[in-house]
């Protein structure tokens, strides 16, 4: 399913959802972080998806990891919040998604690189490389938020 995003966008349709969803930052010991090319708008991200009825969010975390990645990990601290009612993802269903999504920091257990139908590519990525990649705002801005290594959560 293909979607468009918006943020800070008044043209931007109304949102009539909201779906809570988790990104996880995994950094390996080389100090690149794990990033997928995504299906649905052909940016760069951190993997992570929706919560299910029936889970934790550290068992979305793992989940959605090892689903676009084929990466087994495990949460170890939360990176912040990020709840921007001006940021909206338009779905060709017809749904627009009010962003709520919970970032954590997670670390690599085991498994091996996969794609999936949501990650059509899974790159380990210096940070000083992300950006050269095509990565939405509020993406890049987790991932700036993990790296300045923040005493307390980001709440926004």
């Amino acid at each position: 399913m293909a979607r468009i995003d918006y943020i800070e966008d008044p043209k931007a349709p109304t949102a009539n959802s909201v779906v809570p969803s988790v990104v996880a930052v995994v950094e390996d010991d080389q100090g690149r972080i794990l990033l997928i090319h995504k299906t649905d708008n052909d940016l760069w991200a951190l993997p992570g998806g929706g919560h299910d009825i029936g889970e934790s969010v550290a068992e979305t975390v793992v989940r959605e990891v090892k689903e676009e990645t084929g990466y087994d990990v495990e949460v170890v601290d939360i990176v912040g919040t990020y709840t921007n009612p001006r940021h909206v993802m338009a779905y060709d269903d017809g749904e627009v998604r009010q962003q709520f999504s919970i970032c954590f920091a997670a670390r690599l257990l085991g498994g091996e690189l996969k794609t999936s139908s949501e990650s059509k590519e899974v790159a380990w990525i210096a940070p000083a490389d992300t950006t050269t990649l095509q990565m939405h705002p509020s993406m890049r801005m987790r991932l700036a938020h993990y790296l300045e290594r923040r005493p307390s959560p980001y709440i926004g």
